[in-house]
């Protein structure tokens, strides 16, 4: 007897429909079950889980041949998530669930030997591909049943064992839909802002403060530059306090990536909090781009929506930070293996702070530099021009006087300078109301900034200056274009003024001199 059941297996981060065709022999001489379709090892080892938990959950597991299918073919299957499609599939066949409850429902879960369903991932992509082809239901792990939940329009069933869910299929006892209540929707800003430095308790640094506000209103990159102890690193973890809440498309986004990468926490089923990530300066090529056998998605995914900090900027490995050059530009990852080209999301913040030598204490007024020329340039001339040329804002951070160190005066705080941030990434939103893929200022290509960037007469003669005498490169003298507009954004300025350009154009790099 042949049965079908639909699973769905994970491709990047795409959910694919896969039929599981199970063709029963009990005629067959010799017992033996096989799965072709290109299984990858969990697959294959899903043959014993099937069984075992089969026979644990009080059902019959005849000893004859069998035959599983996962259509199409030429796509790998990878992971056990097809576990439940398969046992479903030879209950069917063998007459002990009924086939005309499969038809219109999607089976997703891993089996544990005593029948219990364990955690999957990728589940949203999953029930997203269900929606899509216009499935009613999907039954999934109940400890997984609140992500899928956050797909509309279709219903979720949280099964807790396999035998439960033959006696819903006979309609014995029936497993409720999970409930949506809506929550997960709404963020809560307090629990978003809890356990981030404020910048309130930061003292001195405005300049730096003000640099990081700009690069917040139109998610632009950052490099600090600075003696060790200076305050990078500490304003640049201070740097989520002020972004903007994330829009419930773009939650929905960062949600599909980690759970595809399996990174989701277990009491929120929907991140709400922008990505922060910051890997070691050890990290490779494959884990900072993503890569792998199976392309899996890297740091420029995981932070995609959020910020991705380098600290030590300078101690990367030089063919690590090269690969970043195309996300940065494109905004997304293209990763080519012999089976297949994936593409990943890789919208991010770059916040990267180095020290000007190895040493740290380069140009400091009161600490002598104990490095020699030839290896401060070296030094320096580890990052690449063009690498530099796509960071926005270059900004040094001094050493921070003893009177401001140990003065009563506190700044301004991460509230009060996130609202300035929310209200000049408002004005971007309706900006861009018509173009979907652009969702800041940063996002902009040299169409669009001709089509939005409108410079006052007195701001033209300035570029033009500029342009000339610094030697701007094409990519340079845009995002100069674009972090004016980001100003004037934040001045709820309607064009470009000489102000807003000249504090864009003070942000680009200078070289120390030897």
């Amino acid at each position: 007897m042949l049965a079908k059941v639909l699973s769905c297996g994970v491709v990047g981060l795409d959910g694919v429909p896969i039929t599981v065709e199970v063709d029963f022999s009990p005629h067959a001489g010799k017992p033996e079950f096989t799965i072709v379709g290109l299984p990858g090892s969990a697959v294959k080892e899903s043959r014993e889980r099937v069984r075992s938990a089969i026979k644990n959950s009080g059902l019959q597991f005849p000893l004859k041949r069998y035959t599983v299918n996962l259509a199409p073919a030429d796509i790998p299957k990878d992971g056990p998530a097809y576990d439940l499609s398969v046992a479903i599939g030879v209950l069917a066949a063998t007459d002990q669930a009924p086939l005309d409850a499969l038809g219109d429902a999607m089976f997703m879960g891993e089996l544990s030997l005593d029948g219990q369903l364990r955690h999957i991932k990728g589940v949203i992509s999953c029930t997203y591909a269900a929606q899509q082809q216009g499935l009613s239901t999907v039954f999934v792990p109940e400890i997984d049943a609140a992500e899928a939940a956050l797909i509309p329009d279709i219903d979720v069933i949280p099964v807790r064992t396999l035998g439960d869910l033959i006696e819903h299929l006979y309609g014995l006892r029936i497993i409720p839909a999970y409930r949506r209540d809506g929550q997960a929707a709404r963020p809560d800003e307090g629990a978003l802002l809890q356990g981030l430095i404020d910048f309130a308790e930061i003292k001195g640094q405005e300049h730096v403060k003000r640099a990081l506000e700009v690069a917040a209103a139109g998610a632009h990159n950052v490099l600090m530059s600075g003696p060790p102890g200076s305050g990078k690193t500490l304003m640049a973890r201070a740097l989520p306090g002020i972004l903007p809440a994330m829009t419930l498309d773009e939650a929905l986004e960062v949600t599909r990536i980690y759970s595809v990468a399996d990174l989701l926490p277990g009491d929120s089923p929907l991140l709400r909090a922008r990505p922060f990530r910051a890997p070691h300066h050890t990290i490779s090529q494959a884990g900072l781009v993503g890569g792998g056998r199976i392309p899996r998605p890297g740091e420029v995914t995981l932070a995609n929506g959020g910020v991705l900090f380098l600290d030590e900027f300078g101690e990367f490995g030089r063919a690590a930070l090269e690969v970043m050059r195309q996300p940065m530009e494109d905004k997304r990852v293209t990763i080519s293996r012999a089976n297949g080209t994936l593409t990943f999301p890789a919208n991010f913040m770059l916040v990267a702070a180095m020290n000007p030598c190895p040493c740290g204490y380069y140009g400091d007024p009161t600490h002598e530099c104990s490095c020699s020329p030839g290896l401060i340039r070296r030094y320096q001339q580890s990052i690449s021009g063009p690498l530099l040329d796509r960071i926005d804002i270059h900004v040094e951070v001094p050493r921070v006087d003893y009177d401001k160190l140990t003065g009563t005066a506190t700044a301004e705080s991460s509230g009060a300078i996130r609202a300035r941030v929310e209200t000049a990434r408002e004005r971007q939103r309706r900006r861009f109301a018509g173009h979907p893929a652009l969702r800041a200022n940063a996002d902009m290509g040299p169409g669009d900034i001709r089509q939005y960037c409108h410079l006052t007469p007195e701001a033209e003669s300035l570029i033009k200056v500029t342009l000339r005498q610094m030697q701007l490169s094409a990519r340079a003298y845009h995002r100069v274009l674009k972090l004016g507009l980001t100003i004037a954004d934040l001045a709820m300025s309607e064009k470009v003024d000489v102000v807003h350009l000249a504090e864009a154009i003070q942000y680009r790099p200078r070289r120390m001199a030897l």
